[in-house]
């Protein structure tokens, strides 16, 4: 489905908490192209308590290297070792999936390039290219929620990685059935396979009706297609390294 003039998009959803800066570029997007944006976490996040974590029989110390592809995964991580008193070695190596997720890490720890590690562009391919070059002389914890990324699971597997998945939180979807029977949104943008899930855990007989869903990472796009929705805007790409980016790029077609 293309953009067309027949119906202008004046209405997008974003299904993130609000930007806390007034630079956002979320609202430069919005003074552009005369928009309303909206912001509302189709998901929330809930740790798992650490006398739940002791079941999984993971001994964090035992591990020298670490895989983070949030911020989520870095807060419940920290967070877990604190509650356990686990005193996190200084010669851990940590592999991040963004420059951005990378420099969250200043939060926790003394950031030392030679120690923090991140892919060129945001792609788990390029996660997998950085890790390469180490993964002989580590050991790696990947944490991360019930809905880990398989993706990286198989390639440490594959490569022969030595490796343990702790999920150390959990995504619970927050109740967003009025919002969208009542918000008549031209645009929804998702960010993780959970929001999409959210969306269909809240209304399983959606239907998309001309709206157009955006989409940021493959597993998103992904999940978007088996929720038998169709993807019209996705990031990142080559032109579009960011949702705001993807959405300028489609409403200046739109716009035409």
């Amino acid at each position: 489905m293309k953009p067309t003039k027949e119906k202008a998009i004046k209405n997008i959803l974003i299904t993130q908490p609000r930007p806390e800066s007034d630079k956002s570029p979320y609202y430069e997007l919005a003074r552009k192209y005369n928009l309303q944006l909206s912001f509302q976490p189709f998901i929330r996040i809930e740790g798992i308590p650490s006398k739940e974590f002791r079941k999984q029989k993971i001994d964090i110390t035992a591990y020298s290297a670490v895989i983070f592809t949030s911020r989520n995964s870095i807060d419940h991580f920290f967070r877990t070792c604190e509650e356990m008193r686990i005193s996190v070695s200084q010669e851990t190596k940590y592999f991040c999936i963004t420059e951005a997720v990378a420099l969250y890490l200043q939060k926790f720890i003394l950031y030392r390039k030679r120690k923090v590690f991140y892919g060129a562009d945001g792609t788990n391919k390029s996660l997998f290219d950085v890790v390469n070059k180490h993964k002989s002389n580590e050991k790696f914890l990947y944490p991360c929620s019930e809905n880990l990324d398989n993706e990286i699971t198989s390639w440490l597997r594959n490569h022969n990685c030595e490796f343990a998945t702790p999920i150390l939180y959990k995504t619970v979807s927050n109740d967003v059935k009025d919002l969208i029977t009542t918000g008549d949104f031209d645009i929804i943008c998702f960010f993780t396979p959970s929001g999409v899930k959210s969306l269909i855990e809240n209304l399983p007989k959606y239907k998309q009706n001309g709206t157009f869903i955006g989409a940021f990472g493959a597993n998103t796009f992904k999940a978007v297609e088996e929720a038998g929705l169709q993807l019209q805007i996705k990031a990142p790409d080559p032109q579009a390294p960011s949702m705001v980016s993807a959405l300028d790029k489609f409403l200046a077609q739109a716009n035409k």
